[in-house]
């Protein structure tokens, strides 16, 4: 049987003076739901699938620091799950949209670049500083066979990326310009959106990724599975883009070539060398030899010996003032 209240538990309780800790701990928290827009993909499979994007970021943006010799920063900005007519809304027009599907499955993607940042990367690439302005904003035939490279890449990244989850083909299905004319997925039905934040120099643009959802549950499934553990190379982990550049050109191996000196014959003296002939150089035994790396004056150094190995001892450093 309930305890019955007594009068002076009641003025207590109406005073504010009760104790509420009972009914607090067995009060549960509501959560809305949305039963137009169910929630296909959780938490957990969301933070999964940043990791895959933030891997594509990576690998993405150091092509584009490298093609466009420039500093580049690429992040993943936001992922969302909303309606289709609500993506619809937010892309502009005209536009730079590349529709894509997954060979062995019903998901279809759009890309959307941002069109003065696709306009900017033509220039770039066509040699131009990405500044230049362009009085009607539409991406011509010729501008989209010198983004098709780029567009080679991201399928190539992409493909990578989502190497740990299964081999997804990623096949290229069109261009457009007009969204109406992409028809993704019906207005109602909610997609994954993926947004990525492309900064170069001063100049910030965005990126995304639309996929649709509802064909995305054997892809779900594989996401949920144990064996998928991490996703982020932990060789990488914590470093940026232009860290992971500098360690991997760190192991590149350049021609390096030591210039005695130098000497001028004619043509006739040429012919007439013989073994032991003496060519007389300009270089005194004093001076400092030229070191040349990949073709370019890099270094100064005396020449010398070392276990019996002829060497040179560099004197003087170039590099700060060397651009390859």
């Amino acid at each position: 049987m309930a305890e019955v209240l007594s009068q002076q538990d009641i003025d207590d309780i109406l005073k504010g003076g009760g104790d509420f800790t009972e009914v607090k701990q067995n009060k549960k928290e509501i959560q809305p739901y949305d039963f137009r827009l169910p929630n296909r993909i959780s938490k957990t499979q969301l933070r999964t699938i940043r990791n895959i994007s933030e891997n594509f970021a990576d690998s993405f943006g150091s092509y584009l620091m490298t093609t466009l010799q420039t500093v580049v920063n690429l992040r993943v900005n936001t992922l969302d799950q909303i309606y289709y007519s609500e993506y619809v809304l937010s892309v502009p027009d005209p536009a730079v949209l590349y529709t894509f599907t997954i060979k062995g499955t019903d998901i279809r993607m759009v890309l959307e670049l941002n069109i003065d940042f696709a306009l900017a990367l033509v220039d770039r690439l066509l040699g131009g500083s990405g500044n230049s302005l362009k009085p009607q904003k539409v991406i011509t035939q010729i501008e989209q066979k010198v983004l098709a490279n780029v567009i080679d890449k991201i399928i190539f990244d992409l493909k990578k990326a989502w190497m740990v989850i299964d081999n997804l083909e990623f096949n290229l299905d069109g261009f457009e310009t007009d969204i109406d004319f992409v028809q993704l997925s019906s207005p109602n039905e909610s997609v994954l959106l993926i947004s990525f934040e492309i900064s170069i120099g001063d100049q910030s643009y965005l990126m995304n990724l639309c996929f649709t959802t509802f064909a995305f549950d054997p892809i779900l499934s594989k996401l949920s599975s144990k064996k998928v553990t991490t996703i982020k190379n932990s060789k990488y982990y914590g470093m940026t883009a232009s860290e992971v550049i500098k360690l991997q050109l760190a192991e590149v191996e350049l021609p390096v070539v030591v210039e005695l000196g130098t000497s001028t014959i004619t043509f006739q003296e040429l012919l007439d060398l013989k073994v032991g002939d003496i060519i007389i150089l300009d270089n005194k035994v004093y001076n400092e030899l030229k070191v040349i790396v990949n073709d370019k004056h890099a270094y100064y150094a005396h020449p010398g010996i070392v276990n019996n190995h002829k060497a040179v001892r560099i004197t003087k450093n170039l590099l700060t003032n060397l651009s390859f």
